[in-house]
């Protein structure tokens, strides 16, 4: 990885040999590894056994779970925050828990709204829930730094899983507490 930041450095008109850009192949590497760590994760590690049994049927909400993830397309940075519920169904999952699995798939080359489909799909299949929802925003500093250089535009996106798509009122009380 530092050879190819070598070249694309060189290809940019950069001279390596300039005092500020000597170990910039090396910490520009090590900088990637740790943005895309998430690829060296798995699910059973992150969860580490923090399935708890329960008999509440209540919504859990965790929300403004700061994320930074990596553009699929340009390699730039998105920045924003999920929000995360779900109904147990037997099983609560520890609080930290949850902002580890945004962690684990933010931390990985990707779009956002796979992002968000991907968190509520892993709470749901490791908690067995009735429902999830997901709410990602985020700001994307491939549209804020290169073409159309919009700065106050963020995406907001939507993974609505079993009862948090079925019932009205499940989903209303979500958004509303999101809101709050």
């Amino acid at each position: 990885m530092e050879d190819a930041y070598r070249k694309i450095i060189t290809e940019c008109g950069e001279d390596l040999s300039r005092a500020g850009l000597v170990d910039t192949p090396k910490r520009a590497a090590k900088a990637m590894k740790f943005l895309t760590q998430g690829y060296g994760q798995n699910l059973e590690a992150v969860i580490n056994n923090a399935l708890f049994p329960s008999d509440s049927r209540e919504m859990v909400i965790v929300k403004d779970i700061e994320l930074y993830s990596m553009c699929e397309h340009h390699l730039l940075p998105f920045i924003g925050k999920a929000h995360v519920a779900y109904i147990p169904n037997g099983k609560v999952l520890g609080l930290s828990k949850v902002a580890r699995i945004v962690d684990m798939y933010a931390r990985r080359m990707q779009i956002q709204e796979q992002l968000t489909t991907e968190i509520a799909e892993t709470i749901r299949e490791v908690t067995g829930a009735e429902g999830v929802g997901v709410i990602i925003e985020a700001k994307h500093m491939c549209m804020m730094m290169r073409g159309v250089e919009k700065q106050n535009s963020s995406m907001k996106t939507s993974s609505m899983l079993g009862i948090f798509r079925s019932n009205q009122s499940t989903r209303t009380e979500f958004l509303s507490l999101v809101r709050d």
